[in-house]
């Protein structure tokens, strides 16, 4: 399943180069053309998936599971201090290419960059009882 609009698909099927750094079956990995450091890499599942959500459980742990291995790599390969690991989930995240992916981005001391607390902009003030309610409204939600 593929979307032939999508940049990501249209990588895996190997029409768009790209510096692939990982590939098995199910998922594959290569360089951010548009990386914000060196070695910044994006882990994408082989099939199209807009959102984590849609993503099967086995396949969003077999992709965890290469950017788990990736990380360790990608810092050493360009000598990192550390790494964000994240995903943009839907638009509103900041999710520019509508297939789910990963990234590993490294970080070095003093680069200017911020922690991924930072992202949402102020944080809110909610009381104890708005946090138990939302606690219990998410545990009411899984599977």
């Amino acid at each position: 399943m593929s979307n032939d609009d999508c940049i990501f698909c249209q990588i895996v099927n190997g029409d768009v180069p790209s510096r692939t750094v990982f590939e098995d079956d199910t998922a594959m990995a290569f360089l951010d053309a548009n990386p914000l450091a060196p070695g910044h890499t994006l882990v994408v599942p082989k099939r199209h998936y807009e959102t984590l959500e849609a993503v099967p459980e086995d396949t969003a742990a077999h992709v965890f599971g290469a950017l788990h291995r990736l990380n360790t790599a990608v810092q050493h390969a360009v000598d990192a201090d550390g790494a964000n690991v994240a995903f943009n989930d839907g638009p509103a995240a900041g999710q520019e290419v509508p297939h789910v992916h990963g990234h590993v981005i490294p970080r070095f001391e003093g680069d200017g960059g911020n922690p991924v607390h930072a992202v949402a902009g102020e944080r809110p003030n909610l009381s104890d009882d708005e946090l138990d309610e939302i606690a219990e409204t998410i545990h009411s939600q899984r599977d």
